[in-house]
């Protein structure tokens, strides 16, 4: 299928590996000319040459923090002078650390706050002008099943990604007549490092992480472990004209995960 995605301009963020990484790829793939950042440069480095390797859209990589305002607004007007336009935003950050509530004191969750939901906030502010004067955009803000479901010990990650989905609803409303479309994308299960983190250390004589994913499986209708890949083509559809009508939703991609029936 044809996502007419052929000359867009997408921001993707957190983008060196993982589901960032995976966006990038399917972004590119389309044929939109992609800009990519992240804190590591040699890995921002190496994720772009394999983004060029392709052989579709134009790709820069540019260091960046997601926490530092001057640099979050040197990536987005780095952008729109490269490619004269910023047509796809995808929000994308490294969450907080995982733990009980009393683990954690104000500093943390104010380094939460700043990571997961400024972050969002302010890089969704900064494209918005962009956006509005083509009378199109596309935002889209990966955040966690937890915003659906429990996910034992992920208070900070929880909340914060809570505040982006209701930012999200509330942008939607905002942001519908000028044609810009906001939505989430809350992964399950999928096999990258962040998922790893959510599992005690393995001890002398117990289970691997291996295997501890394993077991976990067993808890998912479709019985396995997804893949960054498959989140990454329903980000590449909703930045696509295809989705056009489909704005202020979370969508899980879990593998059945979430039980509800609503």
């Amino acid at each position: 299928m044809d996502l007419h995605l052929e000359g867009k301009t997408a921001l993707v963020l957190a983008a060196s590996k993982g589901i960032g990484k995976a966006c990038a790829h399917a972004l590119v793939s389309e044929g939109a000319d992609v800009v990519i950042g992240a804190r590591d440069r040699e890995a921002l480095a190496t994720t772009a040459n394999e983004l060029r390797a392709l052989g579709r859209g134009k790709v820069l990589d540019l260091p960046v923090d997601v926490r530092d305002p001057r640099r979050s607004s040197e990536i987005v007007d780095a952008t729109a002078a490269r490619f004269g336009k910023i047509d796809i935003l995808v929000n994308n950050a490294g969450g907080p650390p995982f733990g009980k509530f009393e683990a954690f004191d104000e500093t943390a969750w104010q380094a939460a706050f700043e990571l997961t939901l400024l972050s969002a906030v302010r890089f969704s502010r900064l494209v918005i002008p962009h956006m509005r004067p083509t009378g199109s955009g596309r935002i889209i803000n990966i955040t966690s099943l937890s915003v659906k479901t429990f996910v034992a010990n992920s208070v900070l990650s929880t909340s914060m990604r809570m505040g982006v989905t209701g930012m999200a609803k509330m942008l939607s409303h905002e942001l519908g007549p000028y044609n810009i479309t906001v939505n989430n994308v809350a992964p399950g299960l999928l096999l990258t490092d962040r998922v790893k983190e959510t599992f005690p250390a393995p001890v002398p004589g117990g289970p691997s992480i291996d295997q501890l994913l394993e077991q976990r499986a067993k808890d998912i209708p479709l019985q396995r472990i997804g893949n960054p890949e498959e989140l990454a083509a329903l980000v590449a559809f909703l930045a696509s004209p295809l989705a056009g009508y489909i704005t202020g939703v979370t969508i899980p991609v879990d593998g059945g995960a979430i039980m509800a029936t609503v």
